[in-house]
């Protein structure tokens, strides 16, 4: 606990349970810091990359905002913005649903595809670096833990 006091500079003491959140924060800052410089060189964002894979799991299949929104990692209230801007780097398509008009349908392109095919297997290891200090056992535990929590 020391450690994390210095680290932020807290001079008072912290229960314990603070201290847990703490370092599930940090952890996650840690995390998608290391997420983020892998993939700013494509310019893309973590939101922008959660969105491409959720559309990449229709297999083809055209998704609404709505549903795309509800599946997303991290909730967001400018979803549509974030489409438009993966729509300008043609790695998104938005089409009417044929037995709706007021509904709008997202797909992703074969840009798009390819992106996240080029992305695999470095965001993979990205993700596997993460871990790396946590052996199976440790990590299936942590998963546990976390379980609770959300």
């Amino acid at each position: 606990m020391n450690e994390l006091k210095s680290r932020l500079k807290i001079k008072e003491d912290i229960t314990l349970y603070k201290e847990t959140l703490l370092r599930i924060l940090l952890s996650t800052n840690t995390i998608k810091n290391r997420l983020l410089s892998v993939l700013k060189p494509h310019a893309l964002s973590l939101e922008q990359f959660n969105v491409l894979r959720i559309l990449r799991g229709q297999n083809g299949n055209p998704l609404n905002l709505q549903d795309v929104q509800e599946r997303m990692v991290s909730k967001m209230s400018n979803t549509t913005r974030l489409v438009d801007k993966l729509i300008l780097k043609d790695y998104v398509k938005r089409t009417q649903c044929s037995s709706n008009k007021r509904k709008i349908e997202l797909s992703i392109t074969k840009n798009g595809l390819d992106k996240l095919l080029e992305l695999d297997d470095i965001i993979d290891a990205t993700e596997k670096q993460a871990t790396a200090q946590l052996n199976t056992s440790e990590l299936m535990e942590l998963n546990k833990l976390l379980l609770k929590i959300q």
